[in-house]
């Protein structure tokens, strides 16, 4: 079973017949053909069509019964907070990978101070569209490097809403080198991208190798480089300690 729901995983997509779920999962079109039929009794499995499948409600249930009891709010809040005081100040926010319709991130927490997010100078309807997608800011680019192929491709497909920073990244070419780089340096820079004016560091939220979501600070542009090196290092700290949280080890 759980071969047979990793394959789902792997192969990207949604749907998928019998035959490429059994080479994905290694498995032979018998067993995989009465795991299917039982998975779709427990829920596990939707079948869409003559001998295609999705993935159904039951593996939602998993995941989220498998997050739930890990998120600490308070601790969490605590790691937020730490993280603006040693970068003196700025904007800290913990965003959470959600693919309810299209892979995107979405607000969790924030430590802002007596900051007023007003100061960014968006509209809030603004605001709420940039940082929804994982192609802009350091925030969603963070994310964006852990997702599979599949995935990244319908996130760099989508297009840049009107109000985005200067430093936003508008080829294709440009955004992938971007990535490469994330995942070898393990954080996320970003230079007005989301907002004129502000940068931004950000590292991934990582349980086991997935991706959960990214911790992110936003300061106005053009820090002092030691100031710029520190802030790299609280991020990354700050992000490892989410990360144990979550994973509750």
């Amino acid at each position: 079973m759980f071969r047979l729901l990793h394959a789902f995983t792997q192969l990207g997509g949604e749907v998928h017949g019998l035959a490429e779920l059994a080479r994905a999962s290694a498995l032979d079109d018998s067993t995989v053909y009465r795991i299917l039929r039982c998975g779709i009794q427990q829920g596990a499995f939707v079948q869409v069509a003559r001998g295609r499948y999705r993935l159904g409600p039951a593996a939602v249930r998993l995941g989220t019964q498998a997050l739930t009891p890990r998120l600490q709010d308070r601790a969490l809040s605590s790691c937020l907070e730490q993280l603006r005081l040693a970068a003196d100040g700025g904007l800290v926010f913990l965003y959470g990978l959600t693919n309810l319709g299209h892979p995107q991130r979405h607000c969790i927490d924030m430590a802002v101070g007596s900051s007023d997010l007003s100061e960014l100078g968006l509209p809030p309807r603004d605001l709420m569209s940039i940082n929804r997608s994982l192609r802009i800011g350091a925030s969603g680019r963070a994310i964006l490097a852990h997702l599979s192929d599949n995935l990244q491709q319908r996130v760099l497909a989508e297009k840049l809403p009107p109000a985005v920073g200067p430093g936003v990244y508008r080829g294709r070419n440009e955004l992938l080198a971007s990535l490469a780089e994330i995942r070898a340096k393990g954080y996320a820079v970003g230079y007005q991208e989301c907002v004129r004016g502000w940068d931004s560091v950000a590292a991934p939220v990582l349980w086991g190798g997935t991706v959960l979501g990214s911790v992110v600070l936003m300061k106005p542009s053009s820090p002092p480089t030691v100031a710029r090196d520190r802030y790299e290092r609280a991020v990354t700290s700050t992000t490892a300690e989410v990360s144990r949280l979550i994973g509750g080890f």
